[in-house]
């Protein structure tokens, strides 16, 4: 894993597809962005569909929390590392932030700013984790994005309810790196 080469991926093409929806696999791959996440998937199927999107020459991250029939843990993250092969995962767990670091997968923690104490407590999680990237929902929120930009001093990927261009580009001016979205028509967005 070359952390640098996926944060210029993740410049470079600053619009991720998210996919919940496996079906809407093959659209997304043929997007111009570099990466996709996968909010979706199990144990039977999770294999098959990193090595297509690879065979695409796209970056893949998993979001393990949503996956399916595999297990949470140490042994949980070595088996996604060593079998499934993706480029980094996604996790609200700090725990397996730092098991995925020990596998040499991309790590980026996802954090759901509700509150000033939410952004308080991510802080303090980043700190001590230490994830090569976060991802903060929602992302309709720019001055919290400026907020946490600030204090992390990480690479910040801004998710959740987007609608439209304006509040990718807002996201993006207020210092995000980049957006995951599951809207079709914003995938094709360059700036």
């Amino acid at each position: 894993m070359n952390e640098t080469e996926i944060t210029e991926d993740l410049k470079s093409f600053p619009v991720i597809p998210a996919i919940r929806d496996v079906n809407r696999l093959d659209t997304a791959i043929s997007k111009m962005s570099k990466c996709i996440f996968l909010l979706t998937g199990n144990i039977l199927n999770i294999k098959n569909i990193v090595e297509h999107v690879k065979r695409a020459d796209k970056r893949v991250f998993l979001h393990i929390d949503l996956l399916e029939g595999i297990s949470k843990d140490g042994m949980g993250i070595k088996y996604i590392a060593q079998e499934i092969k993706p480029d980094g995962i996604i996790t609200t767990r700090a725990n397996l932030v730092n098991y995925a670091k020990s596998e040499g997968l991309f790590t980026i923690q996802r954090i759901f700013v509700l509150d000033s104490l939410a952004v308080d407590t991510a802080e303090k999680s980043v700190r001590n984790v230490n994830p090569d990237a976060i991802e903060i929902l929602p992302a309709v929120i720019p001055k919290v994005i400026a907020r946490v930009c600030q204090r992390v001093r990480h690479p910040v990927i801004a998710g959740g309810l987007i609608e439209d261009i304006d509040e990718v580009e807002a996201a993006l001016r207020e210092g995000a790196l980049a957006i995951s979205v599951t809207k079709e028509d914003i995938w094709d967005y360059t700036f």
